[in-house]
């Protein structure tokens, strides 16, 4: 019964819901590869990361989904290919390459609304 009640619980709680989310959304997102040392350093998917390049980190879209991500301060828009996992706070989905972020919102800001979608 515990062994059962554990497995049921795993796929209930951990397996499930990643397939249940939905691929859009509006949520806060940062940026990163400027400064911190990610700029040519292989991203989760295996690819080098180009901070000036327009990708992006998403914990669980499958590497190689293209999104577009808009401003919903100004209406700018990217679209981005999700190449890396992340980030890992807790009420954000997206960490932009700088230049993703940087063709949507100013990246002193450090984070930016947007909303996203699939494409």
């Amino acid at each position: 019964m515990i062994k059962t009640l554990s497995i049921f619980a795993i796929l209930s709680f951990v397996l499930l819901p990643f397939e249940s989310k939905a691929a859009s959304g509006c949520t806060t997102a940062s940026h990163y590869g400027v400064g911190d040392g990610f700029h040519g350093q292989l991203t989760a998917s295996g690819k080098v990361f180009n901070a000036y390049g327009n990708s992006v980190a998403h914990r669980w879209l499958p590497f190689g989904t293209r999104l577009r991500v808009t401003n919903q301060s100004n209406g700018r828009s990217v679209v981005v290919r999700v190449t890396d996992r992340g980030p890992f706070i807790a009420s954000r989905d997206l960490d932009l390459s700088y230049g993703a972020f940087a063709s949507i919102a100013s990246p002193s800001n450090g984070v930016a609304r947007v909303c996203y979608r699939v494409i």
